[in-house]
């Protein structure tokens, strides 16, 4: 899958085709397998600027901004342009977007790739996590998926 970095750049036509993630849709975590037939590479990690949370359900939620020197750790993924709408659609539904519980926003990350990113919605109480890393800080029954195909 060894994409080169250019195919993960923003596409000729101006839409975003890659997606940052940095907690349940990582790999190793319960809702990758959502993501996995979506995507074209194996990712590779990168920051985004922001602060990320415990929201004390089991994952976590971004809160994105520019005025913290705090960085959020995920991976970047280049999602696959023939079914760009479809991804979009299945993971915005996923991430509750449609009941306004994140929303999916443009980015850029550290090493300067535009990708959308869920950004939480609120409406629960928030702990945040020091280091921005979701994996580090998942609660130990977390460790393994739900779905042993992902």
């Amino acid at each position: 899958m060894g994409t080169k970095r250019a195919d993960r750049d923003q596409p000729p036509d101006g839409r975003i085709s890659n997606l940052f993630v940095y907690g349940t849709l990582l790999p190793g975590d319960v809702r990758f397998h959502l993501l996995k037939p979506f995507i074209v590479d194996d990712g590779w990690p990168d920051r985004i600027a922001g602060q990320l949370f415990d929201t004390g359900e089991d994952y976590p939620a971004a809160v994105l901004s520019t005025r913290t020197a705090s960085m959020i750790v995920g991976n970047p993924y280049a999602l696959l342009r023939a079914s760009l709408s479809e991804a979009l659609s299945v993971l915005d539904e996923v991430e509750g977007v449609v009941a306004g519980n994140y929303r999916r926003i443009p980015v850029t990350t550290e090493s300067g790739v535009q990708a959308w990113v869920y950004e939480g919605g609120g409406g629960l109480p928030l702990r945040r996590i020091p280091g921005g890393d979701w994996l580090a800080h998942r609660p130990p029954h977390l460790a393994r998926p739900l779905d042993p195909r992902s």
